[in-house]
């Protein structure tokens, strides 16, 4: 079986200090989007993270991109970190509605669980993942150590949801290059985080990140045997998501859209 394709991503496109080093100089933030999807083909939505979008901008974000395009969205804080998890159904329900406005392009709805959320708590997450729907992927983020047992991965896969592998200070790397061997999902995904949020200028690549890069380089190929495989990187990761995508792209054997090519190409979707 031929391998599936490795779709990598920024989490978040909107980001002033990017107009220069990747969106072409005086593009407009109401252009951003156009001109990310220009150049990579998914893309990892925080804003959801923080409230339930409204239907009218879904749609936004589904008609300003190519056919060929997905976005994965983060479930609302309001269910992992307020509710935890207990009593979520309603806003759970209206976030799916939402999010189903995305139609082809809807890739995979992120459960990012907080940092305090730990083992004792599992009945709620059970109780909450039996309720996920069927036609939407999902993956999860689990931010303690603790979550990672037997027991857990069973469960992720008897539901079909990915467990979120992270590059992040909370999880060793280790353990997640390991899991990347066994995925619980029909898809992966995976967050490229860096160790902290030190970096504040997102203009340009501060930290050499070369050897983690290669070393999932060697694991998402083989992944991707297996199941369908999305990676977002995040700016605090080396300073710069598009200059560290367009390295992860390369050490893949694909070929990188050069920012100079962005130019006067607005208004093409």
């Amino acid at each position: 079986m031929a391998p599936h394709a490795i779709r990598v991503g920024s989490q978040g496109w909107n980001y002033t200090a990017w107009v220069g080093p990747f969106f072409p100089p005086r593009t407009r933030p109401a252009d951003f989007l156009t001109k990310y999807a220009q150049a990579f083909d998914t893309v990892e939505v925080d804003s959801t993270f923080y409230a339930v979008p409204a239907a009218r901008t879904v749609r936004g974000w589904r008609e300003r991109t190519p056919d060929a395009f997905t976005f994965a969205l983060k479930l609302p804080q309001e269910i992992t970190h307020e509710l935890r998890f207990v009593g979520a159904r309603e806003v759970a329900e209206r976030f799916y509605d939402v999010a189903r406005e995305l139609g082809p392009k809807l890739g995979t709805v992120l459960i990012q669980c907080g940092p305090d959320f730990s083992p004792p708590e599992r009945d709620a997450l059970e109780e909450f993942l039996l309720s996920l729907p069927g036609d939407i992927d999902f993956a999860i983020e689990f931010r303690q150590k603790g979550w990672i047992n037997e027991e857990i991965l069973a469960l992720l896969t008897a539901r079909n949801v990915a467990l979120a592998l992270v590059d992040a200070r909370w999880i060793p790397r280790s353990w997640m290059l390991k899991l990347a061997e066994r995925p619980t999902a029909s898809h992966a995904y995976v967050r490229f985080m860096g160790p902290n949020r030190a970096i504040t200028d997102f203009s340009h690549v501060q930290v050499d990140r070369t050897a983690e890069i290669e070393a999932w380089a060697e694991v998402l190929p083989l992944l991707a045997t297996k199941v369908k495989v999305y990676t977002y990187v995040n700016n605090h990761f080396a300073g710069h998501s598009p200059a560290t995508i367009r390295e992860l792209q390369r050490k893949l054997g694909q070929v990188p859209v050069d920012p100079a090519q962005l130019a006067d190409q607005l208004g093409l979707f």
